[in-house]
């Protein structure tokens, strides 16, 4: 099996290529080759399987095709600008999040018109398709009314994925991720960055700025459950979705102060101490249109699992980056 994962540079581009490494197969079906693609060439992982690195923006005229020119039986389509920077740079979240989209769909359809070619693709999207008024829970049957263009950007790709597999030009999923909570490594531009700063630099002894109140309330998973969510999507019979190929995913909902007191549990009050309260009205406004809560029966009847306590993520982070130890 030959595996192309677009956006490998990312943290979960780059943790879910450690994971199909130590895993070796997928479904079965041993993994021959893989080809990591980023708009900066992504490191490659320490394996005997055959790597191909590959610097790629597919938003650009013929950059889609070269990265399914070599036919990849399995896509895992994680690249995108994030929230905040979308929202700020509309022109570029509309070429990058969508154009570059619909270009690798295109690309994967003129393969096919060479010959049989009908890859499976897993595409990362997001409870940002969502937007208020909300039940307490949301629900399957909820509509997508998003109030930001990442979020119409991710709404318009499920769309397009759902519509080119009912073609039977690609075989698709989109899976709609919980915020990845603890995010390692630096802050990025994601306007939901807090909800991991607010953790990982107090557990390494740095102070950390809270923009919202402590009584915002949102939902979670950790970057270990982000690439268990990928790895079951990849050996998930698709069929079993009919052409509803869009899933909202198992998550945590909990609210700032509820994530703040599982670190005062975990790591005590001398972390939490780390913790400045400074808001920023534009994240507040924000993040008053974001889903709080949702009821994900459909994906947990189809064996998608992710944490129910915030000391449950916050001791994954610790275990996966920490070296299991507190700093």
């Amino acid at each position: 099996m030959h595996i192309l994962i677009i956006g490998a540079g990312g943290m979960v581009g780059r943790k879910l290529t450690e994971a199909l490494v130590r895993q070796g197969h997928v479904g079965g079906n041993e993994i021959s080759a893989l080809t990591l693609a980023d708009i900066v060439a992504p490191t490659a992982p320490a394996t005997g399987i055959a790597t191909t690195r590959l610097a790629s923006d597919m938003s650009l005229p013929g950059e889609a095709e070269k990265l399914v020119a070599s036919r990849p039986d399995l896509i895992f389509h994680l690249a995108a600008i994030v929230s905040g920077e979308a929202e700020a740079d509309f022109d570029k979240g509309y070429r990058i999040n969508m154009d570059g989209t619909r270009a690798l769909l295109e690309a994967i359809r003129a393969e096919g018109r060479k010959g049989p070619y009908k890859p499976k693709l897993v595409f990362t999207s997001s409870i940002a398709v969502f937007g208020a008024p909300f039940p307490d829970a949301i629900g399957d049957e909820f509509f997508n009314t998003p109030l930001t263009s990442y979020g119409t950007q991710k709404t318009i790709c499920e769309l397009l994925i759902t519509d080119y597999s009912r073609k039977g030009f690609v075989d698709g999923i989109s899976v709609r991720f919980p915020t990845i909570t603890v995010r390692p490594g630096k802050p990025n531009a994601a306007a939901s960055g807090f909800f991991s700063n607010i953790l990982r630099e107090p557990l390494v002894g740095i102070e950390a700025v809270l923009p919202v109140s402590r009584d915002v309330r949102h939902w979670f998973a950790s970057p270990r459950a982000g690439v268990g969510f990928l790895l079951h999507a990849a050996e998930l019979d698709l069929t079993r979705m009919g052409w509803r190929r869009a899933l909202t995913l198992p998550g945590l909902s909990a609210t700032v102060g509820e994530e703040i007191e599982a670190l005062r549990r975990v790591a005590g009050d001398k972390a939490v101490a780390l913790i400045r309260e400074e808001h920023d009205p534009k994240i507040v406004a924000m993040v008053d249109g974001w889903p709080k809560n949702f009821d994900a029966r459909r994906a947990e009847s189809l064996g998608f699992t992710a944490e129910k306590t915030f000391d449950e993520i916050i001791r994954a982070h610790i275990e996966d980056e920490l070296g299991g130890r507190i700093g």
